[in-house]
């Protein structure tokens, strides 16, 4: 192996945690952003379980590739393991990534199992919206954390019209107009 990227498609865009060499938007085909993980720590508890970002099966995701160097590859796999692999309700993958400059690159990325107990499965805009509305974790409010998602993908011009439309359902929810 040549090249070691990795893709991120949630916090990781703009959060990595590990030194990279390049960083560069690309699109992910096969798999979409869902909020289609039970939190039941950070974003919620037993009682009431959040819903945090996966890469789920279906569609497209636009994120950011990383190219790390090789002489950084173990310890930036380790280091995601960590993050990433706390419950298991990630499965570590090598997937496809086209990147924006044309290119197309083999990545690192984790792929939500949905065998894994924190599934939550596949839900509308409204169910979601209700779901992360009322949910509040170790971490804080399921709903900043939804609203602070999708801020930081505008910011780096990056459009989730479902997500979008999560965060616009829960500020009708909650009487704040958008």
């Amino acid at each position: 192996m040549d090249e070691f990227w990795v893709f991120g498609y949630g916090s990781l865009m703009w959060n990595p945690g590990f030194s990279y060499e390049e960083r560069i938007q690309g699109r992910m085909i096969g798999y979409r952003r869902s909020l289609c993980v039970r939190s039941w720590h950070h974003r919620g508890t037993k009682e009431t379980p959040g819903l945090v970002l996966g890469l789920d099966r279906g569609g497209s995701c636009r994120g950011v590739a990383f190219r790390v160097a090789l002489r950084d590859r173990e310890e930036t796999i380790e280091y995601l393991r960590q993050r990433e692999l706390v419950t298991f309700v990630y499965r570590e993958r090598v997937l496809p990534v086209r990147l924006d400059d044309g290119r197309k690159v083999q990545a690192l990325a984790y792929v939500v199992d949905r065998t894994h107990h924190q599934y939550g499965g596949v839900v509308s805009v409204t169910e979601a919206a209700r779901i992360v509305n009322r949910a509040v974790g170790v971490s804080g409010p399921n709903p900043v954390y939804v609203a602070n998602t999708v801020a930081h993908l505008r910011e780096m011009g990056i459009r989730d019209h479902w997500l979008e439309q999560v965060a616009a359902e829960i500020a009708r929810l909650e009487g704040v107009e958008v």
